[in-house]
């Protein structure tokens, strides 16, 4: 019991958060936080005290026509808002967290927690799911390339074996071994062109070479030959140079708003929009198909890197995202990013 104790006290003793311990308006026991901050933003904590027993007494009065006092009853702590003011005048906001130990001796305990600490917490937990998200995101790319190697490529290669090994192995005549040689060279041209399409869906070498407008018509030309959708491309960016990340972020959204529009949609016209503005630069990609419902569970179904994810994406480059869909009236996914300023100007003249 004695050990447990010794361990208990040192717990209390590191705590992260200043931690003040009352009974009967007496201060008990503080934390080397809550030293600290009696030293240094000279924290007075009979103030602390007051604060907290005319919240208890509020609670406990009769005539605080609470509506929320059944909630509050349940609850084992309570929260406060605090600014402390250094003996400098700057401002600290905090948290002031406490909860009834014995009601009966008024003990209580008094948390003071850093909203500046709780925000980086919240920053690392968001950090930590964005990281989550895009690396099952990554991971199921894999798995797409993987099974697209194997079903498609490695199949074709695996014919074209074959043809091969029957012309070599072939004792007939001259055309059949002709035949033979033209199946063969049919085949490897289409696995020639599937290698070229998943080698343009991985990554367009155009996007690098000659950048992103260019890319983006590259990759509606290519899916208007193959679908029969009509496409529109309206890109005004000037000599706007963008952030690497922002670049491959932007069109894998394009990429992947056409492919869910194309699977699900059913559209008959697909129209993309990539405008440099005085603050921002915006893209929004436009379908007239089926439309859905984003507050139906299961209506939408994103695959590849997965629209939801590439929100989470966007927002980590300081952008916003937005989907806006209804039954039969088609599909917009817009985004924005801001713009530094250096860059601005040679784009709004160009825009304009």
């Amino acid at each position: 019991m004695l050990e447990t104790n010794h361990w208990v006290q040192i717990f209390f003793e590191r705590a992260s958060d200043a931690t003040f311990i009352f009974a009967d308006g007496q201060l008990l026991a503080k934390n080397a936080v809550a030293r600290q901050l009696i030293s240094e933003l000279q924290v007075d904590p009979a103030y602390l005290e007051q604060l907290v027993t005319t919240a208890v007494d509020q609670h406990e009065s009769s005539l605080d026509n609470c509506t929320d006092c059944t909630i509050l009853a349940q609850m084992p702590n309570h929260i406060i808002p605090l600014t402390l003011i250094s003996a400098g005048g700057e401002r600290f906001a905090y948290s002031l967290t406490y909860q009834i130990l014995d009601p009966k001796s008024r003990v209580f305990a008094i948390e003071l927690k850093s909203q500046l600490s709780s925000t980086r917490a919240d920053q690392l937990a968001h950090h930590r799911q964005l990281t989550r998200y895009v690396s099952r995101a990554h991971e199921e790319e894999r798995k797409k390339i993987a099974q697209d190697l194997h079903d498609s490529i490695a199949q074709g290669l695996y014919s074209a074996r074959i043809g091969i090994r029957r012309i070599k192995d072939s004792t007939a005549n001259p055309k059949l071994v002709t035949n033979l040689a033209d199946l063969v060279e049919t085949q490897l041209d289409d696995t020639l062109s599937e290698v070229k399409g998943l080698a343009l869906d991985v990554r367009p070498a155009v996007l690098d070479s000659f950048g992103l407008v260019a890319a983006i018509k590259a990759l509606t030309k290519r899916l208007e030959e193959n679908s029969g959708v009509e496409f529109n491309v309206l890109a005004r960016l000037g000599d706007l140079t963008l952030n690497e990340d922002v670049k491959s972020v932007l069109y894998r959204i394009t990429q992947e708003s056409i492919s869910n529009a194309l699977r699900h949609a059913h559209p008959f016209e697909i129209t993309v929009i990539l405008i440099a503005h005085d603050q921002f630069i915006s893209l929004e990609v436009t379908d007239d198909g089926d439309g859905f419902e984003l507050n139906q569970p299961g209506e939408y179904n994103g695959h590849s890197m997965g629209l939801m994810n590439m929100n989470d994406r966007v927002k980590a480059l300081n952008g916003s995202f937005e989907i806006t869909s209804a039954k039969g009236a088609g599909t917009t996914v817009t985004v924005h990013f801001p713009l530094p300023a250096r860059h601005r100007v040679d784009a709004i003249k160009e825009a304009n």
